[in-house]
C-alpha cells in the first residue's frame, strides 16, 4: 500500500513541475531539445532511434526547432552524406529557463513543507535516485518514459 500511495504523491509532484508552460514547443520538440543537450552532435537517424520514431517525423520536428532557432543541422565531420544535430544557445537558453520556471514552482510546494517534512523529502528523493542506479531510469521503462524527456 505504501507503493501505491508514493506513485500517487509522486505523480502528484511530476504533474506540478509539467504544469509550467512550455511555449512555444510541444512536448515532442521538448524531448528533442533534452536529447540533444544530452546527446550533443547525434544525427537525425539516431535522435529517431532514441526517441522511438519515424525519421520523417524527426525531420519535421527538427525542421520546426530549426525554424524557432532552437537547433541546428550542421555538416557531420565523419561523413559528407549526414548532418549533426546541435542546441544553439537560443535552445539552451530556453531548457535553462524552463527548468528555473519549473524550479520556482515546486519551491513555493516545497517552502510550504514543514522543515523536517522538506528534510524527510529530500532523504527520500535521494534514496529514491540511488535506487535507479548508473543508468539513471527505473527498470522497465524506456529512456523515452524517463523524467529527463519530459
Amino acid at each position: 500500500m505504501v507503493g501505491h500511495e508514493f506513485v500517487r504523491l509522486l505523480e502528484a509532484l511530476w504533474t506540478r513541475g509539467r504544469e509550467v508552460p512550455y511555449a512555444p514547443v510541444s512536448a515532442s520538440q521538448l524531448r528533442v531539445l533534452y536529447t540533444l543537450e544530452r546527446d550533443e552532435g547525434i544525427n537525425l537517424r539516431t535522435l529517431g532511434e532514441l526517441l522511438e520514431s519515424a525519421p520523417p517525423s524527426v525531420s519535421r520536428l527538427c525542421d520546426r526547432l530549426e525554424a524557432l532557432g532552437f537547433v541546428r543541422r550542421l555538416p557531420s565531420q565523419v561523413s559528407r552524406r549526414e548532418l549533426e544535430l546541435h542546441l544553439t544557445s537560443h535552445g539552451r537558453t530556453y531548457l535553462q529557463e524552463l527548468r528555473g520556471r519549473r524550479g520556482t514552482s515546486l519551491l513555493e510546494v516545497i517552502e510550504g513543507m514543514t522543515p523536517a517534512a522538506a528534510r524527510a523529502l529530500l532523504v527520500g528523493l535521494a534514496g529514491f535516485r540511488d535506487a535507479l542506479g548508473e543508468t539513471g531510469s527505473a527498470p522497465g521503462l524506456r529512456p523515452a518514459d524517463d523524467a529527463r524527456s519530459a
